[in-house]
């Protein structure tokens, strides 16, 4: 009989919005426990400004990657996967690889997933998700709403503005709020398609602050105002990408190739 004890890690930036909380990092973790039910699913969430406004309001303690990683160890786990649900590999998920790296010998094995965006594969499959998820009529377009970083990973933003267009969605356009492709640029490409409608959605994990105000706020900065105030009709769809089932299959295909070393991340 193994005296093996295993755990899955689940990693996110975490969000203050409680609804779709439930609908995104809670039901990829519930999938996870369900898909892998020989582990342990644990939670730990890399933004320490979340963190300490769940404590304050609602009084539930949510570790950092490191502590997780050490109270893990101290409770027995000794077979660890570590599931990012970052959509890129950028900043935030720079910092759970160090932190990982230096519990690393607090477990007898550690593999790390990669996040939803690494391979070309992953590349293509969100294209797809994203399209079937939200199926925008010929004569509208949807604008997407990614969050940006100055660390180079932004480059994937770019990328799969081309790639859905490479793979037959002229009408799906992607931008960041804090980086590139920026508004300016994405007001000034859709207005070239001459569509009837805009649609807004967030490609973020989950659908919190961001989407809530800069991409479908009333203040005069958000997207939709902007898009408005361009000539154009405009709707906003709130859900993060967690939501979709698609994006949670991917997360779960990760949790596999991480436990079969198969494109797992080792740093």
């Amino acid at each position: 009989m193994s005296d093996s004890k295993k755990a899955i890690l689940v990693v996110s930036f975490g969000t203050s919005y409680e609804d779709t909380r439930r609908k995104t990092l809670d039901r990829i973790e519930d999938r996870m426990r369900k898909r892998y039910p020989d582990f342990q699913v644990h939670r730990a969430w890399t933004s320490g400004i979340i963190r300490r406004k769940i404590e304050t309001r609602d009084g539930i303690r949510i570790q950092d990657v490191k502590g997780a990683l050490v109270q893990m160890a101290a409770d027995g786990i000794t077979d660890l996967v570590v599931q990012p649900t970052h959509v890129i590999n950028g900043i935030e998920n720079d910092q759970m690889l160090e932190d990982v790296n230096k519990c690393r010998h607090l477990f007898s094995h550690v593999a790390v997933g990669r996040p939803l965006l690494t391979t070309q594969e992953d590349n293509r499959r969100i294209v797809q998700v994203v399209a079937q998820e939200l199926r925008p009529a010929k004569d509208e377009a949807l604008v997407l709403m990614g969050h940006g970083t100055e660390h180079y990973a932004n480059a994937i933003y770019a990328a799969l503005d081309y790639q859905f267009k490479d793979m037959g969605f002229p009408n799906i356009f992607m931008g960041t709020v804090e980086a590139y492709p920026a508004l300016d640029s994405l007001i000034r490409n859709v207005r070239g398609q001459h569509p009837t409608r805009i649609i807004l959605a967030p490609f973020m994990i989950v659908a919190g602050e961001h989407a809530e105000n800069d991409l479908a706020g009333d203040g005069a900065g958000s997207w939709k105002s902007c898009f408005e105030k361009a000539g154009f009709e405009v709707s906003c769809i709130l859900k993060g990408l967690g939501e979709y089932a698609g994006v949670q299959e991917m997360f779960l295909e990760h949790v596999r190739d991480a436990l079969e070393e198969k494109n797992a991340i080792y740093e």
